[in-house]
């Protein structure tokens, strides 16, 4: 079968519209699926759906998008069967676009969809003058704007603030001591070496104080389907955090625990992130926060816990278990850990009650509870970190 027509313009708009959308494809790609919409061809939707995702795709976490870029560009019944009328003879089957699942679609998506459409009909764009007055406000907009409401533009400057973030850890205080004229404690060795100098004469009287030192700090972060766009966003946090401090451990978990602390390691963050969406299997799927949790538990705690670690537990608390194993696994970390601080963007909405069994699980054993969502809570998260004093508590308990 030859590509006739306005398909093949049709379907290079439809490889356009998944590259402005954030899906890395290049020229090999697109000739690919120029070559398997001949070999399969059109009789059948779902025969078409799964041509394109073979060459298109190559990672879970992009499936969601082109779902909803495939069943929103095709779903035109005119476009679709003028292209039928020119591509085949007769239907081999009925093809009724409108039975596919009609999902929404994310602002990132249709800011794709429109510039794709403008630069198809090659419209000059008018000169727009900005007024600087509206600059500052501009910035407290992003600042404020939820992680999934924001536009693939607006997502790149947030990752650029986040790069920028100052992350400062308060240190702990250790059990060793060390010479220091503020501190609070008598140091009687050094005082009486001192004085052996004046004969025995007591000249001054040395202090010392308590040592400090970075606490470890271990994440659990959830990259289900309910938390994957938070989770991105999340994820460009942790990896500066893991630059700019050391002993930092970092995993993920969906329906199985990964440890990605080894690929978070890498300077560049687009490697980083590539590293490790290559390395989790998971990403997008379901929840078992409960099974997680209890193999983080048996198999990493004795390893990652200790010397006053701090635990970050990001998740919605939506588990598809139900509650008991979560607040086992919970109970037990909380335990383990110095401090458990929950992250769960939820919380952006003020009446919020965590009536889920996982999340209702996880609040009875968290020391503080933070929301996420936004710039600026991930800002005052960071703050938060770096005041002792500076503490929230858990207000469901």
């Amino acid at each position: 079968m030859s590509l006739g027509g306005r398909l093949p313009e049709n379907l290079v708009l439809f490889v356009k519209t998944l590259r402005s959308a954030g899906i890395p494809i290049g020229p090999a790609q697109t000739l690919d699926a120029l070559q398997v919409a001949q070999t399969v061809g059109f009789a059948r939707r779902d025969d078409f759906y799964w041509a394109l995702h073979s060459v298109l795709i190559k990672k879970k976490e992009q499936q969601e998008l082109f779902d909803q870029a495939f069943h929103l560009f095709w779903r035109n019944p005119k476009l679709l069967e003028r292209m039928l009328r020119m591509m085949l003879p007769e239907l081999e089957g009925e093809l009724d676009p409108n039975k596919q699942k009609d999902k929404e679609l994310s602002r990132r998506l249709a800011e794709a969809l429109q510039s794709t459409n403008e630069s198809k009909s090659e419209q000059k764009e008018e000169e727009t003058e900005f007024d600087a007055a509206y600059t500052f406000s501009d910035k407290e907009i992003l600042q404020a704007m939820d992680f999934e409401m924001m536009s693939v533009a607006e997502i790149d400057e947030a990752k650029q603030i986040i790069r920028r973030m100052e992350l400062p850890i308060a240190p702990l205080n250790t059990r060793r001591f060390e010479s220091g004229n503020k501190g609070r404690d008598l140091d009687f060795r050094k005082t009486l070496r001192r004085s052996m100098s004046y004969g025995g004469e007591l000249v001054r009287l040395e202090k010392r104080r308590r040592k400090e030192r970075q606490p470890p700090v271990v994440v659990l972060c959830d990259i289900s389907g309910s938390m994957a766009g938070y989770s991105r966003m999340l994820l460009h946090f942790f990896h500066r955090l893991m630059i700019e401090k050391e002993r930092i451990q970092t995993f993920v978990f969906g329906t199985r625990l990964t440890h990605i602390t080894h690929q978070l390691k890498h300077k560049d963050v687009d490697e980083a992130l590539a590293a490790v969406g290559d390395s989790v299997a998971d990403w997008s799927g379901g929840t078992r926060i409960g099974d997680c949790l209890e193999d983080f538990n048996k198999n990493w705690a004795r390893r990652v816990l200790g010397q006053g670690a701090l635990v970050l537990l990001v998740t919605d608390g939506l588990d598809r278990q139900g509650g008991e194993l979560v607040g086992k696994a919970t109970e037990r970390l909380s335990r383990t850990a110095s401090k458990l601080i929950w992250l769960n963007p939820l919380l952006r909405y003020g009446g919020y009650q965590p009536k889920a069994k996982g999340a209702a699980a996880i609040v009875r054993h968290a020391d503080e509870v933070r929301s996420v969502h936004s710039l600026e809570s991930l800002s005052q998260f960071a703050d938060a970190l770096g005041n002792a004093k500076h503490q929230q508590s858990n207000p469901f308990r």
